[in-house]
Parts: C-alpha cells; sequence; structure tokens
C-alpha cells in the first residue's frame, strides 16, 4: 500500500507586484519546486496535479507576516507518496 501525506512549499514575492502580469505564476512555480525539493530530500514523490496554492499577503491574515520580504508569501500544499509520507503533515507554516 502507497502511503501519502502532504507538505507545503513557499516563495516569497513583492505585493506591488501581484498585479503584473506572470508575476504570481512565478511565484507558484517557485513554491511548487519548493516544496519538490522537500520532498525529494526525504526521499518522496509529488503527486502530478495534486497541488493547491495559497496567497498570503501583509495585513490580510489573522496573523502577521511581518517577516515576509515584500510583504507576500505564496504557499503550495501538494500530496506526496512514498515510504513514510503517512506521517508527513503540513501545521501552520511548517511541515512535520
Amino acid at each position: 500500500m502507497t502511503e501519502t501525506g502532504q507538505l507545503f512549499g513557499w516563495s516569497f514575492g513583492d505585493k506591488s507586484r501581484a498585479d503584473e502580469p506572470g508575476y504570481l505564476e512565478v511565484l507558484r512555480e517557485a513554491a511548487l519546486a519548493n516544496a519538490k525539493q522537500d520532498a525529494a530530500a526525504r526521499g518522496l514523490d509529488v503527486e502530478a496535479g495534486a497541488e493547491t496554492y495559497t496567497m498570503i499577503e501583509q495585513g490580510g491574515t489573522l496573523a502577521e507576516v511581518d517577516s515576509a520580504p515584500g510583504g507576500l508569501i505564496v504557499r503550495c500544499t501538494v500530496t506526496v507518496t512514498g515510504p513514510g509520507a503517512g506521517r508527513i503533515h503540513p501545521e501552520g507554516p511548517m511541515n512535520g
């Protein structure tokens, strides 16, 4: 039986550029690449097409994101598969 879990990937951007054509797509791609890198470091595979994205803007959430360079964070959540994947669960800003 194949185990599955989820983890986050992240990218950071400049809130003032969010309306530029293609800018958010570049950030999404970077967040997905970050998630894939984390998965590979754990010996896991990323399930293709299962990624979801959340954009977090400074001043737009209950949690403060003052530490985000440029005030914009893109979080990519992916499903991972492989040995031990069932123990991987994203919580808050961390992968556990």
